[in-house]
């Protein structure tokens, strides 16, 4: 057994990660409560494939990265299986607010395709996609979970952090796009708040959150955990928009688009913080628009503010600050966890 158990958890997690979406996706086909026809069976299966595993898989195996470091010895095969099922729950989280995202936005393409409500035949039927895609979280939770100590909190934190999600959402939409374009509420506090609510408790929090209870831990003793997770994830998103701008498109794989989307950016919010008068003037003028031109005024002014620089100082502080209160933590394979996730995104290119 412990060869068994060895072999698959130190193999390819990520092979083993993807396998264990195609059992999800056939026990979800086969619901019993729900009687298919064929047609359902199919737009289903049509719809979880072409929404769910199409990502880099970040968030759902680092649920599986963090569970063996708490753990600390080699995890059976039912221990990896289980992370990896909630691996998979944060996985179809993400793709309910991106289905519902880019409708909202009106987007075009997302993980290099079309939008899923663009694609024929489908348009508004999205909604209701993204609505069975969050209910399909708590058909796998009670699937696999229910019997376990810690299957209310699991629900608790899922519902939680959901709710902290949309209201994230609901924040970042009204102030971008309520009324006509006003450059003055970007500021530091909102964007954080945007920041904070709407990434960084799905995306660094949660796969932390999950493990924690796979371990038999109580969530209120780890608050100092969370607030530090936060802090990455606000970090993370700095970076996303600097890269956005400054980025290589053939490193990153897309063409930022935020000035031209009136995007509530770190760059931005630094822009109007440190320019003069007629900088701000420039960039109120010239910000949203999508004329090659417009984006260019705001870029050069972005150069004349020298917030490339700007940014390595915000990166270097922020690893510093990080670094010492993930020192501060009593345990130490939570350290582990933590820096972990710390690395794998500090300087990155994409």
């Amino acid at each position: 057994m412990a060869d068994g158990a060895n072999g698959r958890a130190g193999g390819d997690v990520k092979a083993i990660f993807r396998q264990i979406y195609l059992t999800l996706k056939a026990e979800l086909l086969e619901d019993p409560a729900f009687d298919f026809t064929d047609d359902a069976r199919q737009w289903i299966d049509k719809m979880l494939d072409y929404n769910v595993p199409g990502g880099k898989l970040n968030r759902g195996i680092s649920v599986i990265d963090s569970y063996k470091l708490l753990k600390g010895t080699e995890l059976s095969d039912n221990e990896v299986f289980l992370a990896c099922v909630l691996g998979w729950c944060i996985e179809w989280l993400q793709a309910y607010f991106l289905v519902l995202d880019d409708i909202m936005d009106n987007s075009h393409t997302r993980r290099g395709q079309l939008c899923w409500f663009r694609v024929e035949k489908v348009g508004l039927i999205a909604a209701n996609d993204g609505i069975i895609l969050r209910n399909h979280i708590s058909r796998i939770l009670k699937r696999h979970f229910r019997e376990k100590p810690y299957y209310v909190d699991l629900l608790d934190l899922f519902n939680e952090v959901e709710f902290q999600t949309a209201s994230g959402q609901m924040l970042d939409l009204i102030t971008t796009h309520e009324g006509e374009q006003d450059l003055s509420k970007y500021t530091m506090p909102v964007y954080r708040r945007i920041v904070q609510y709407k990434t960084a408790y799905y995306s660094f929090y949660l796969p932390v959150a999950c493990a924690l209870l796979m371990s038999g831990e109580n969530l209120d003793n780890f608050v100092d955990v969370k607030n530090i997770l936060v802090a990455m994830g606000t970090y993370f998103q700095v970076q996303d928009d600097y890269l956005d701008c400054f980025g290589d498109p053939e490193v990153i794989g897309k063409i930022g688009t935020d000035i031209e989307d009136f995007k509530c950016s770190w760059l931005v919010v630094q822009a109007l913080e440190l320019g003069n008068e007629s900088q701000k003037k420039i960039l109120t003028e010239n910000y949203g628009k999508s004329d090659p031109a417009c984006v260019a005024k705001v870029k050069s002014i972005y150069k004349d503010l020298d917030l490339q620089n700007v940014f390595f100082e915000y990166e270097r502080l922020s690893y510093e600050q990080l670094i010492s209160s993930i020192e501060a933590q009593p345990s130490k394979p939570l350290q582990d966890v933590l820096k972990s996730f710390l690395h794998k995104i500090y300087k990155r290119q994409k």
